[in-house]
């Protein structure tokens, strides 16, 4: 089986090809990278992919040899993610389905990051942190569906990640720029916000825009943003860990290739005798891959999507896929 997979939920928009036991045949990724110190709008992200996305599909193609026709699943995106984003993924994939009369399948982006990060690392029943621009929970498997033991009630990380590295004129995506700032940091004082098993990272991202702003240096705000926020997931995780009684912890998401954070999730891991997992660097952001295989663990479970449901869905939360390629 062959499974071409097409993620668009907000900056990237990429195509990969797969086939039935995940080899990757392709994968082509295109990001809008806004300049300097700017952010980017949704017409800006959904122009950047009208743009570019034939673009896209055609490199793939070329990359695995293969013609539209060899495909035997489309899979795309259908949500969580920016709207504007979304509907271009959307209408290729509809485009693609009808023309060729191949099955659809609509993916949820969330639950991607996890499947794609369980069948890289060989993890089986993870408590899973899932760190990237638009999410930051904390999830395991329970009863047929990934449940939130823990979230944030305001911004998520990545975000908070980007608002400050734009304050402090650093490139996007900030995440990286955060991590590589943070070198020869030291550490200041930022509000630590737990409210029992959720998160808040609005406050500690005002905080430290503040103390940059009071002429406090990049690498110490950068390396207090980090080692604040990460104190937090790793306090949280562990409490997830005791509550569920699993064994392994995997991290996943864009931020799960910064290292920092790796380094106290496993020390945490270490002290309570639990195996600690990451999703490797080139499938943690947004990649067309995980589409792909969550594509061909949902269609050979059973799922196929027909077009008049194939609607984007912005809002559509990872507690609410019923997970049927599980038993």
């Amino acid at each position: 089986m062959i499974v071409l997979g097409i993620e668009s939920t907000a900056h990237t928009f990429g195509v990969g090809i797969i086939n039935g036991k995940g080899d990757v045949l392709s994968s082509n990724r295109d990001m809008y990278k806004p300049k300097l110190g700017e952010g980017f709008t949704p017409f800006d992200l959904a122009e950047h992919h009208y743009n570019g996305c034939l673009k896209t599909l055609k490199s793939a193609l070329s990359g695995s040899e293969l013609k539209l026709r060899d495909i035997d699943v489309i899979a795309f995106s259908q949500g969580m993610g920016i709207p504007n984003s979304l509907k271009v993924g959307a209408v290729l994939a509809r485009y693609l389905a009808l023309k060729f009369n191949k099955p659809l399948v609509g993916v949820n982006h969330g639950i991607a990051h996890i499947e794609i990060g369980k069948f890289k690392t060989c993890a089986k029943d993870p408590v899973i942190v899932y760190l990237s621009g638009g999410n930051s929970q904390i999830l395991a498997y329970i009863d047929s569906r990934y449940r939130i033991f823990g979230e944030t009630l305001d911004i998520p990380i990545g975000n908070a990640f980007d608002v400050l590295a734009r304050e402090m004129d650093l490139q996007m995506p900030g995440g990286p720029e955060i991590e590589k700032s943070a070198n020869g940091g030291k550490f200041v004082e930022l509000p630590y916000v737990v409210k029992g098993m959720d998160m808040s990272f609005t406050g500690i991202m005002t905080a430290a825009m503040e103390k940059f702003r009071d002429g406090v240096d990049k690498k110490t705000v950068s390396y207090s943003m980090q080692e604040t926020c990460f104190s937090m997931l790793v306090e949280v995780t562990e409490r997830a860990l005791a509550h569920t009684n699993k064994k392994e912890v995997l991290l996943v998401g864009g931020v799960a290739a910064n290292k920092r954070l790796q380094e106290m999730m496993s020390i945490m891991c270490r002290d309570r005798k639990a195996e600690f997992y990451v999703v490797p660097m080139e499938f943690s952001g947004d990649n067309p891959v995980m589409i792909a295989y969550t594509g061909f663990l949902a269609f050979t479970s059973g799922q196929k999507l027909k077009i008049s449901d194939s609607s984007v869905r912005q809002n559509w939360r990872t507690d609410e896929v019923e997970i049927s390629w599980i038993i």
